[in-house]
């Protein structure tokens, strides 16, 4: 049985990433131009997933509960902050305040503050934020969340480089 077809604004960003270095790699003129699938793994793995079947499970908005998200949600410069880490997610939200954001990474939650919010090249003020209840798990697969995928995904590469290296 083959997974569900799933298309969001996220998925569709890291396909014309992938598009874009195949098509960079044939212009050099290297003997064998890189595949497209192979594009879209590292595409996937440059921005925190294992594989682009687990990108399209999480950003498509199809993984369960329990599943590993990645670390999407982090970046290298987090990496200074001191913010509580959870493997229960009830436990992660009798943790968080008002002030406060609930991330998933991997199969565990981090719950952190604005400054980790802007070390993800993000903006804490950003409405979808609110709209999304500071809480990336409930809103999993919701519009606030897609919209917070693409701000991701905007934010500087190099925020994702030394994650990505991480995971290889």
């Amino acid at each position: 049985m083959t997974a569900p077809s799933v298309t969001t604004p996220a998925l569709e960003e890291l396909k014309v990433r992938a598009r874009i270095a195949r098509n960079a790699a044939a212009r050099t003129g290297a003997a064998s131009a890189p595949r497209l699938a192979d594009c879209l793994h590292q595409a996937a793995r440059a921005v925190g997933f294992q594989h682009w079947e687990h990108a399209r499970r999480v950003l498509g908005g199809l993984a369960q509960p329990g599943e590993d998200m990645g670390s999407f949600w982090y970046a290298p410069a987090c990496s200074a902050l001191l913010n509580p880490w959870f493997a229960d997610l009830g436990r992660a939200r009798l943790a968080r305040d008002e002030q406060s954001f609930l991330l998933p990474y991997r199969r565990q939650f981090v719950v952190v503050r604005g400054e980790f919010i802007r070390a993800l090249g993000l903006d804490p003020f950003d409405p979808d934020w609110s709209a999304a209840g500071r809480d990336l798990t409930a809103c999993y697969g919701s519009a606030p969340w897609g919209a917070l995928c693409m701000a991701r995904l905007r934010a500087q590469e190099a925020r994702f480089e030394a994650a990505a290296a991480s995971i290889r």
